[in-house]
């Protein structure tokens, strides 16, 4: 099992997943019982996880939408990216803030 993970949260936040119904119950099985025999997860079942929530480095770990960015259409308005000024393409909806292109990657300091 990958030591850079705490498995006690990352078993409490899978368990409140699976039982609200967030996600496939069997791939949720499947994980727990990987971290419980700590195996190591693989890259689909890693990718699988964080699709579906979000790690900090302070350990906390919040559930997350799937829809994290929401591109924005040709009928939105654009306002100014965060940190360029220039037209934005894209809003966060966890820190509600407007992102071009270039900036909508890594904008946050606190993501993994």
């Amino acid at each position: 099992m990958d030591n850079n993970i705490d498995s006690k949260i990352t078993l409490e936040v899978i368990e409140r997943m699976k039982y609200a119904k967030i996600g496939e119950y069997k791939k949720w099985e499947s994980i727990i019982k990987k971290i419980k025999n700590e195996q190591a997860l693989n890259f689909g079942e890693l990718e699988y996880y964080t699709n579906l929530t979000r790690i900090y480095k302070n350990s906390n770990i919040t559930n997350r939408s799937k829809i994290y960015h929401t591109k924005l259409s040709e009928h939105d308005q654009k306002p100014p990216c965060t940190f360029c000024g220039e037209d934005s393409s894209y809003y966060c909806n966890m820190n509600d803030q407007y992102f071009c292109t270039v900036h909508i990657v890594g904008h946050d300091e606190n993501e993994i």
